[in-house]
């Protein structure tokens, strides 16, 4: 973040753009397929130099997000410019918000909390769970209509999780069948304001009911019993909202009184610590590797995949921590080490739960046996990732084990895995590229069947791929 910061469902008619959907699916026909870009990834030589990762992607949603709700204008630099983050912005302005972009800088001209304005039609989220799950907070405690679709792999994912919560404030959902998208949704001005207890660790719920809470009358509180990602917190505090986070029985409680007045903050967005993982892995397993990754974000909410990196031996130095707009940053140096396999504590799991596919990777190159548990949400993501990584790990000439809740995997010491495919990646970009990191640290290579996915959050993977290890 960055230097300029302030510190009961009810019977509405549906405006006609909304009315139409009788059924939500009807809002989303299927759209002609695309034949898919297949790619083998080849060992490659060390990755050296100095690279930079693209802005973290939860920091970049919600950064748009609480510029469209602050009324004045907020500058964003270092925007993740995936799909994701894009998907974002085009609801965003179907809502009233006014964004664009200026040189390397993105301005958003915000409308104010309780001002959203009705979308004339669906919002198209594309592949984002993220900007579905908090959209639908905002949504919720205002007096508008909305249908939100998805591409095949969203339209997959349950949102059951953030229906409940939301509409106990009183959000009413027409979702399609097993909750998932296409869905309808219509808010509630003003919403009931509640405490809720996370029923299972999520930053995405958490921040649903908080974004909801900010134009709710009265206070507004989330149990968490497990600590998640906190960009939230920090971040509205940024956009002058009082968040008050107490530790009440070894669990927190993150509560806002609203409605709030937003004020506009300038934001510069660190790099990805997820979009680092893929690197700092490839770093470690590819021999002779010596790599610096600029300007990483290092929350601590965030940092377990480098946590666990280390555990398993890695060879990470921090140079130049500081922090940014309250967030702590560094640069990594990261060199090929001989790993060892371990047990993953599963209480590690928030705060790494996108970086368990490469973590697979390092496993897999180790040595010795890597278990790891307590990753049900895996399941529940883009794909089932416990089941995609396994597959895609053994026909790589990985050994696995899948278990409910984890994998066990047997690393090959350091030797190179065989190679193989073609990988299935269920349009999973994080399937995609870990598959990639493993093809590097392959004798014979490994072809994943769609590159196409690795666009939703990092566009220049592939590019800067090849700058490393040129």
């Amino acid at each position: 973040m960055g230097s300029r910061c302030a510190g009961i469902n009810s019977a509405r008619a549906l405006p006609e753009a909304i009315a139409t959907v009788k059924d939500p699916r009807a809002s989303a026909l299927p759209l002609p397929e695309k034949p898919l870009t297949a790619h083998r990834f080849l060992p490659r030589t060390p990755l050296t130099g100095r690279i930079r990762v693209p802005g973290d992607k939860s920091i970049s949603h919600r950064s748009l997000m609480f510029g469209a709700l602050a009324v004045g204008r907020s500058r964003i630099s270092g925007l993740l410019e995936g799909e994701d983050v894009l998907s974002t912005a085009t609801a965003l302005r179907a809502m009233g918000a006014r964004i664009e972009k200026d040189g390397d800088t993105w301005v958003v001209d915000g409308v104010g909390v309780g001002t959203l304005l009705q979308p004339q039609g669906a919002l198209d989220m594309g592949n984002s769970g993220t900007s579905t799950r908090l959209l639908m907070g905002l949504v919720a405690s205002h007096g508008i209509t909305a249908t939100f679709t998805g591409d095949a792999s969203l339209s997959k994912r349950p949102m059951g999780r953030v229906i409940d919560p939301l509409s106990i404030m009183g959000a009413s959902f027409t979702p399609s069948p097993g909750g998932t998208l296409p869905l309808v949704m219509e808010g509630l001005q003003p919403a009931v304001p509640m405490t809720y207890r996370l029923p299972v660790a999520s930053a995405q719920v958490k921040s649903a009911v908080l974004l909801a809470g900010l134009n709710t009358p009265g206070t507004t509180t989330v149990i968490e019993p497990v600590p998640t990602r906190d960009h939230t917190e920090r971040m509205l505090r940024g956009f002058g909202v009082d968040v008050r986070v107490e530790e009440i029985g070894g669990e927190k409680h993150i509560s806002l009184t609203g409605p709030v007045d937003m004020t506009p903050c300038d934001i510069t967005v660190p790099g990805d610590p997820s979009s680092a993982a893929f690197f700092a892995v490839a770093a470690s397993v590819v021999p002779g590797s010596d790599l610096v990754i600029e300007n990483v974000g290092l929350n601590p909410t965030r940092d377990g995949i480098f946590r666990v990196l280390k555990q398993m031996g890695a060879n990470i130095d921090y140079l130049d921590e500081r922090e940014v707009g309250g967030e702590p940053v560094a640069d990594l140096r990261v060199r090929h080490a001989q790993l060892t396999g371990i047990e993953v504590d599963p209480d590690i799991a928030p705060s790494m739960i996108d970086e368990f596919p490469v973590l697979f990777v390092a496993a897999a190159l180790a040595q010795g046996t890597t278990i790891t548990s307590g990753l049900d949400e895996l399941r529940v993501k883009e794909s089932d990732r416990l089941t995609a990584m396994a597959t895609a790990l053994s026909l790589g000439g990985a050994s696995v084990e899948e278990r409910e809740d984890g994998l066990l995997i047997r690393g090959t010491g350091g030797k190179p895995l065989a190679g193989g495919g073609p990988v299935t990646t269920h349009l999973d970009h994080r399937i995609a590229m870990s598959m990639a990191v493993a093809g590097l640290a392959s004798a014979a290579g490994v072809e994943i069947d769609s590159t196409e996915p690795i666009a939703t959050s990092f566009p220049n993977f592939m590019a800067l791929l090849e700058e490393a290890s040129a």
